[in-house]
């Protein structure tokens, strides 16, 4: 049966290095695996989305659609709201309380939207996580989004990948331990 999971947030947040790292862990536990990735002028905060769907069986396209997600997580609380369709209906909503308002709110036209967290529990099963403090805590407000990925290996029963190869493999030596330990505060937050 193919898992979809489904990332979203700005650009700048560390959503594709954390798709990469999921997918290259899926692949080596012998998944078939696809991703997708859309950046919406990501470098000046435009949305991020990464799909990724394995199995392992074939699976024969990257794209998720409306209504198959099984997790969506959210480095970005209003980016949790708008991809929120692609969720199943008995799917999992990770979402870090976090807000980067978009072009339209810092020029003032608009307000970033309040009562997000709550129209995400109206809909869905839905998770909270203050990613940002929790990295501080480790010690790097820039491993947030290898806490976030923690979610969804912890709540995607992928624990028994072997991760810390994984990066150790793909990000600078200095950043390994660093990141290992945002992974396993991840996992613990999934539970």
């Amino acid at each position: 049966m193919t898992k979809n999971i489904l990332l979203v947030g700005v650009g700048g947040q560390g959503t594709i290095l954390a798709s990469k790292i999921l997918t290259l862990g899926l692949q080596k536990a012998n998944y078939d695996v696809k991703m997708s990735e859309i950046h919406g002028m990501s470098q000046r905060g435009g949305s991020v989305t990464s799909h990724i769907r394995y199995s392992e069986d074939k699976v024969y396209s990257p794209v998720i659609e409306i209504g198959n997600a099984d997790v969506i997580v959210a480095f970005e609380k209003m980016e949790a709201l708008r991809y929120l369709d692609y969720l199943k209906k008995d799917g999992k909503v990770f979402v870090n309380d976090f807000e980067i308002p978009g072009m339209p709110i810092t020029s003032g036209q608009v307000e970033y939207p309040e009562g997000i967290i709550e129209e995400l529990r109206k809909h869905a099963d839905t998770t909270v996580i203050d990613a940002d403090k929790e990295a501080e805590r480790i010690g790097n407000p820039k491993v947030m989004n290898m806490i976030l990925l923690g979610t969804i290996i912890g709540s995607m029963n992928l624990t028994h990948i072997d991760w810390d190869t994984i990066l150790s493999e793909n990000v600078k030596p200095q950043f390994v331990e660093l990141n290992k330990a945002a992974i396993r505060r991840g996992i613990e937050l999934a539970k």
